[in-house]
């Protein structure tokens, strides 16, 4: 039994993983440092602190990590202005879904990132809670994030499903009890040991509705 479902933001919703990671590189370049072909799977799914010091320790780029936040989160910004890359077919979804179930947000995209998807798509009428992770301890694949969105919408996270497409986002949500239904990002398709954990892959998100 599901009473409530829980959605990633980047790459289920918004087109924007790939963005992460143009604006990460050039940022890592341009200051000097050195971006590797590994940089943005190992990147995937962490919170702000953490990418911001792997940057720092493993990429060899200068400044604190609060610098290097700041910085990427003021080029994700100029990069989104008004017109995030919405997933086509994927605000209809989350709408259809939340007229059935209590609808949340787990994500690891800094707050005012989503903030801004949000607002300009709409969705912030329906979705009850938006949590970062930026918020809790660990970023994905732990299960802190998806364990603090079940919490603030008062469900149990085994009763709750999460909708996710990068393998850590996968390995997150199974790790917090959750139904997980996969639907694999094109620019970084997860392992199939990875995609083995969900409990059902789609293809796209148009026919989420239908899965529950």
């Amino acid at each position: 039994m599901i009473d409530a479902v829980v959605f990633d933001l980047d790459g289920v919703i918004v087109d924007s993983e790939q963005v992460w990671d143009e604006v990460r590189e050039r940022y890592t370049r341009e200051s000097g440092g050195t971006y590797g072909p590994g940089a943005a799977r190992d990147m995937m799914g962490m919170s702000a602190p953490e990418w911001s010091r792997y940057m720092a320790d493993a990429l060899g780029v200068p400044g604190t990590p609060d610098e290097i936040v700041a910085a990427v989160v003021e080029r994700m910004l100029a990069r989104y202005g008004e017109q995030p890359p919405l997933i086509p077919g994927a605000v209809e979804a989350v709408r259809e879904v939340a007229e059935r179930f209590p609808a949340g947000i787990a994500s690891s995209s800094n707050p005012e990132l989503i903030d801004v998807v949000l607002r300009v798509s709409g969705l912030a009428e329906v979705v009850r809670v938006a949590v970062s992770s930026q918020e809790v301890a660990r970023g994905k694949p732990a299960p802190d994030v998806y364990l603090e969105a079940a919490r603030r919408l008062g469900v149990d996270p085994q009763r709750c499903a999460a909708v996710e497409d990068s393998e850590n986002g996968i390995r997150s949500a199974k790790a917090a009890g959750m139904t997980v239904f996969a639907i694999p990002n094109p620019h970084f398709p997860p392992s199939d040991d990875a995609l083995a954990l969900a409990d059902r892959t789609l293809t796209s998100i148009d026919g989420l509705g239908n899965c529950f």
